[in-house]
């Protein structure tokens, strides 16, 4: 009982709002603090007993916290590479699309890697890396961070009438879906991982195995040639 009482005390404290925002804003260049976890519990305790309100605070807080974490990381990437983990220096498949579509379409960019777990650490570091204008960078951190905040919102929504309000379930509910989000993400690239290594031989490569034997130069014969009988 007091454990749930020091939940709900957590979830509807004054600080709460202050404190996520610093959180999620620190997530930026540190991507290990549960920000994403409170702020879907706070949601779903908010939405579970029609507090108004606090769900405008806290849309507020996570905008803010987003906005001065994709700030900071900018800032870092485009100083000193040496501050940053080693998550942002990584050469996968969405950091190549990330770099490619960064000045061609920097809001796109920016807002779909925000979506996918470590996609905001990489596309913010390397936006400061190639040079975005910090105009055109604050254009597009403002909609994908307004994005990701309605994003986790909506989360915390589907979960309030769940939970009902109740501060336990409410963080219970906020971990089970972190887990859920970063397992299944993992399990996509797990499995295109998996058929990148098993994809078929090409046929142009397969008739070519084919045909170099034939190509190779036959044996030399080395048995006498019969001398001609003389008369």
């Amino acid at each position: 009982m007091d454990l749930v009482r020091l939940f709900d005390t957590c979830l509807h404290s004054l600080w709460l709002l202050p404190v996520l925002a610093v959180m999620i804003g620190a997530d930026g260049p540190v991507p290990v603090l549960p920000s994403e976890t409170l702020l879907m519990s706070a949601a779903a305790a908010a939405f579970g007993i029609g507090d108004v309100r606090g769900i405008v605070g806290l849309f507020a807080a996570a905008l803010v916290g987003s906005i001065a974490g994709d700030l900071l990381v900018f800032a870092l990437g485009r100083s000193s590479n040496r501050f940053l983990p080693a998550a942002a220096h990584t050469d996968c498949g969405l950091a190549h699309w990330v770099r490619a579509n960064l000045f061609r379409r920097p809001v796109v960019a920016l807002m779909g890697a925000r979506l996918l777990p470590g996609g905001r650490l990489v596309s913010t570091a390397a936006a400061g890396r190639v040079g975005l204008p910090l105009g055109t960078f604050l254009l597009g951190s403002l909609a994908s961070s307004a994005v990701w905040s309605a994003y986790m919102l909506a989360v915390g929504m589907l979960l309030g009438p769940i939970v009902g309000g109740n501060p336990f379930l409410s963080l219970a509910a906020g971990v089970v879906m972190a887990v859920l989000t970063a397992g299944g993400f993992a399990l996509v690239q797990n499995l295109r991982a998996r058929r990148r290594s098993v994809a078929p031989v090409p046929v142009v490569a397969a008739a070519s195995a084919l045909v170099a034997p034939a190509l190779v130069a036959p044996a030399l014969v080395t048995e006498p040639v019969p001398a001609l009988a003389t008369p």
